[in-house]
């Protein structure tokens, strides 16, 4: 297979995908630091930026929703229409659609954003773009999240975190919520992206500019932010719950919380758990 880095532009192209958590429970709620008015008016002047650094860079905006996500600007179909005309009229289509699907149907339950289809979306993208042609931009993708996580998506969001990892594509994360985000914190620290959780949501703009725009050549040359506490755990197949200690499957590397007798993933048989040894036995196997 021919390397990636051979059909690639000079190492300041970039292909910058964005992930937006359009959640409206969470925009809604007291833990969202900002209006989403402001969160999106800091957003397009970090894309604006982003498309003057170089010619050739292009940006692909996400909107992710409660229940669906979709593409809602393209800065490579052409300056026909202004930038920020498109975006709106888009998001606002995209924010009707997935508000008239039913809410019973979201992934895992109240407040979590369907982060899973949006990152599985923005990878299909690029590997697009990668077929596209002999040359093509050093593709990153940027997450801008602060809806909580949706431990019912933990194997779908694992999928894309080790996919974008073979295909060499870094994972950056911008949290904009209260809590830190799991699964961000491995996607950044899997794929080597950079994990942020702003202190001064206020100044957004100040922190995308500085820590998200550098190109990944010029990133080696810059003190970026560290990832400190990356919560590894992980979430069981059998009732989608975070866990600390549980059972895995040896065929197919599936968790539970619990022991069953046979997997539910691939179906393989489990032996029975391990119980104390008896003082008989422990005498039988003593020299």
């Amino acid at each position: 297979m021919t390397p990636v880095s051979s059909k690639q532009y000079a190492d300041d192209v970039s292909l910058l995908m964005v992930l937006i958590d359009t959640n409206p429970l969470f925009w809604s709620s007291t833990a969202a630091p900002l209006s989403f008015s402001k969160l999106l008016s800091q957003v397009l002047s970090f894309v604006n930026s982003i498309l003057l650094l170089n010619q050739l860079n292009q940006v692909m905006v996400i909107a992710t929703g409660l229940n669906s996500c979709d593409y809602i600007y393209d800065s490579s179909s052409g300056p026909t229409t202004p930038m920020f005309e498109t975006l709106l009229q888009k998001l606002e289509d995209f924010v009707v659609k997935d508000e008239e699907l039913n809410k019973d149907d979201t992934v895992d339950g109240i407040g979590s954003s369907l982060f899973s289809g949006s990152l599985s979306m923005a990878l299909c993208y690029i590997q697009r773009v990668f077929r596209s042609g002999s040359l093509h931009p050093h593709p990153r993708i940027l997450c801008m999240h602060g809806s909580q996580d949706g431990s019912g998506q933990y194997v779908a969001i694992m999928n894309s975190i080790f996919s974008a990892q073979r295909s060499m594509v870094p994972i950056d994360s911008c949290v904009i919520g209260s809590q830190h985000s799991a699964f961000l914190q491995q996607a950044s620290y899997i794929t080597g992206g950079v994990y942020l959780k702003p202190q001064l949501p206020d100044g957004l703009f100040q922190y995308l500019t500085t820590v998200f725009a550098a190109d990944l050549h010029s990133r080696s040359y810059l003190h970026l932010p560290k990832p400190v506490g990356v919560d590894f755990r992980a979430s069981c197949f059998c009732h989608k719950n975070t866990i600390d200690m549980g059972y895995i499957c040896s065929v197919c590397l599936s968790i539970f919380c619990k022991h069953h007798k046979k997997c539910s993933t691939c179906g393989s048989a489990f032996g029975q758990p391990p119980t104390n040894v008896s003082t008989s036995d422990q005498k039988k196997k003593a020299p």
